[in-house]
C-alpha cells in the first residue's frame, strides 16, 4: 500500500505561484509512476504531470506545459508540483497519486491506483 498526503494549496491571484508537496509513505519501486491530477467542479479528472519514482520525467499536460513543474526528492519521500503563472482555469482540487503499473498505463483521466485526499487551489482573476 502507498499513502499520500498533500499540502500547500491555497488561494492566489492570476499570474501568481503556488507549490504543492506530497509526502509519500509505503514502499515505492523505482518503476512506480508518481503524479498529480486535478478535478474542478463539474469536470472530469485531468492528469497534470507524471514522473517515475526514479526521477525520469514522463509527461506534462499541454494545458500546464511551461507553467507547472513536477519533481521528486527521494531522500525526503516527497513529490512536488511547482505552479507558476497560474490562471483562473487552474482552479481545482489537486491530488497526489501513484500507480504500480508505470506511467505509460496512466491515462488523461487519471486512473491512478493510489491517491491522496487532495488540496484546493483557487486562482482569482
Amino acid at each position: 500500500q502507498v499513502q499520500l498526503q498533500e499540502s500547500g494549496g491555497g488561494s492566489v491571484q492570476a499570474g501568481g505561484s503556488l507549490g504543492l508537496s506530497c509526502i509519500v509513505s509505503g514502499y515505492i519501486y523505482s518503476s512506480d509512476c508518481m503524479g498529480w491530477f486535478r478535478q474542478a467542479p463539474g469536470k472530469e479528472r485531468e492528469t497534470v504531470a507524471t514522473i517515475y519514482a526514479s526521477g525520469i520525467l514522463m509527461n506534462v499536460a499541454d494545458s500546464v506545459k511551461g507553467r507547472f513543474t513536477i519533481s521528486r526528492d527521494n531522500a525526503k519521500n516527497t513529490l512536488y508540483l511547482q505552479m507558476d503563472n497560474l490562471k483562473p482555469e487552474d482552479t481545482a482540487m489537486y491530488y497526489c497519486a501513484a500507480d504500480r503499473r508505470g506511467c505509460s498505463q496512466v491515462n488523461h483521466q487519471a486512473n491512478f491506483g493510489f491517491e491522496g485526499q487532495g488540496t484546493q487551489v483557487t486562482v482569482s482573476s
